[in-house]
């Protein structure tokens, strides 16, 4: 059976509409959570990491990357993403002071949320619309633009880089639990 035009466009159209309608979503929610910060930090984060986890609801845990099959190699994986993003901060550490309790759970809320929402279900939606190097790509891609209200333009760079080696472990090893362990450990140390 022969598709109509119209209905090849509209299928088009419907393949693109879910990912970018999502990353749109994603961007928004972290763009809020950005300027809330700035009035209410602790209740900002928390309401922006929670708005970023919802971002994947109805996303089945293992689209998602989540799953309890091959918990330690996910969670050694974790621990090895966490040395690789802390290695250049490693060479301009200050000793900062650690975070008060309240910061430090807004911290953990917000890596969570960011994880689900960027490396889970956007990339889930990039990956089955355009295939996985365009969901390591689109997701680096937003995920960099997320932040551009929260961060110095130089350190934008820093950003992508992690999203590339986040995005690039979340296809090949087919998990989000790495990530996730690596992003919550980084922002506390950071």
């Amino acid at each position: 059976m022969i598709a109509s035009p119209a209905r090849a466009r509209a299928a088009w159209a419907a393949s693109w509409a879910g990912p970018l309608g999502l990353a749109l979503l994603v961007l928004g929610a972290e763009w809020g959570r950005a300027l809330a910060i700035r009035e209410w930090p602790v209740p900002g984060q928390l309401a922006g990491g929670a708005l970023l986890c919802l971002c994947a609801f109805g996303f089945p845990p293992a689209v998602l990357g989540l799953g309890r099959d091959r918990l330690p190699a996910r969670l050694l994986g974790g621990l090895a993403l966490t040395a690789v993003l802390l290695l250049p901060a490693a060479v301009r550490w200050t000793g900062a002071l650690p975070l008060s309790g309240g910061l430090a759970a807004a911290v953990v809320v917000v890596a969570v949320g960011e994880e689900v929402a960027f490396r889970g279900a956007l990339f889930a939606a990039f990956e089955r619309t355009w295939g996985g190097p365009a969901a390591v790509l689109g997701t680096t891609a937003v995920w960099t633009a997320a932040h551009v209200l929260s961060h110095p333009p130089q350190f934008l760079f820093a950003v992508a880089g992690a999203g590339l080696v986040l995005g690039c472990w979340r296809l090949y090893a087919r998990d989000l639990v790495g990530p996730v362990i690596a992003h919550v450990l980084a922002d506390l140390a950071l």
